[in-house]
């Protein structure tokens, strides 16, 4: 998990990294954009820099070229002793490790913004690994408080599961998930809201750098439980879909008995849980060939303790 920074730490180096996923197209044109002009990304105490994570997936507009990158910063790929001609996001995120991290370590960048976006209807996600980040959890509260519209909290750590993000490299992160928007493509509303987001937690952090302390609040954010598959045959094939009646309702309360797939024969399949659940990632399109129709996720409310500021302002 990603460190609280702790009192009297400024926040210096901060990044802000788009196309982790190549075909995300938000997160790859703003970082593109603003590598030619950063001044979006200036505040009286920092400058963060734009980084583009995946250049070769990018440039074929593919979500990876050998391997999920968003899923190569655990320990055995950061310390894999490959050769050139092992998997490329392997050797790419031991260089994020490097520039960024490395991940544990007192030289590591003190935050990573990491710009996402997802075919499901997840509106203005903010993704964290877990509800210990403080500072992080602070940062949403904010976002939240000066973004219209639903902004969900979606934490994807469980315990005893080593983090595998690139902004865990960082010694704080936070993903930006914007959608619903087709791989591959650009829409002005959702790259307007990533944009907005985004700008309210560099906000933040400059309000941090400047002395604010922060007082202690409950928030609502929702936790993973496990992934739900698809209806598949013996050997792997679909036999059914997504419910008309779940499909676009990430966030919102999946009771028992409420319908989750339909087969190709017209059979309904139903929710079989004993508790009310709220689905996410529902039908995501880079999600089947991990198996996973949707997260079952658990409603939270956590209260927050305070956020002590640093005692003076960042040099």
């Amino acid at each position: 998990m990603c460190s609280t920074p702790s009192i009297g730490d400024h926040l210096d180096h901060v990044a802000v990294v788009g196309g982790t996923h190549g075909n995300e197209l938000s997160g790859v044109y703003l970082v593109k954009h603003w590598l030619q002009d950063p001044s979006e990304l200036q505040r009286a105490t920092f400058t963060a820099t734009p980084f583009l994570a995946n250049p070769k997936a990018t440039k074929h507009c593919m979500r990876y070229v050998s391997q999920d990158l968003n899923r190569s910063f655990t320990r055995t790929f950061l310390t894999f002793k490959g050769t050139q001609a092992g998997p490329y996001e392997v050797r790419r995120a031991q260089e994020i490790n490097q520039l960024f991290g490395p991940r544990g370590t007192a030289d590591a960048f003190d935050f990573i913004f990491d710009l996402h976006n997802t075919t499901s209807n997840m509106m203005a996600c903010l993704i964290s690994d877990s509800e210990e980040n403080i500072f992080t959890m602070h940062m949403c509260h904010y976002i939240q408080k000066h973004t219209e519209g639903p902004c969900p909290i979606y934490l994807y750590g469980c315990p005893g599961q080593e983090n595998f993000a690139l902004m865990s490299v960082a010694k704080n992160g936070l993903g930006l998930e914007l959608g619903p928007q087709p791989h591959g493509v650009l829409r002005a509303d959702v790259l307007s809201h990533v944009r907005a987001l985004l700008a309210h937690g560099l906000d933040f952090i400059d309000l941090f750098n400047q002395g604010t302390s922060l007082p202690a609040f409950d928030i609502v954010a929702y936790k993973i439980i496990e992934p739900v598959d698809f209806p598949r045959s013996p050997g792997g094939e679909l036999l059914g879909f997504v419910h008309p009646q779940l499909q676009d309702k990430d966030f919102l309360p999946l009771k028992p008995g409420d319908p989750i797939f339909q087969l190709f024969s017209g059979e309904e399949i139903f929710y079989e849980g004993d508790t009310t659940i709220y689905p996410a990632f529902i039908n995501e399109a880079a999600y089947y060939e991990k198996g996973t129709a949707f997260f079952k996720m658990k409603k939270c409310t956590f209260s927050i303790p305070p956020l002590e500021a640093p005692t003076a302002s960042a040099p």
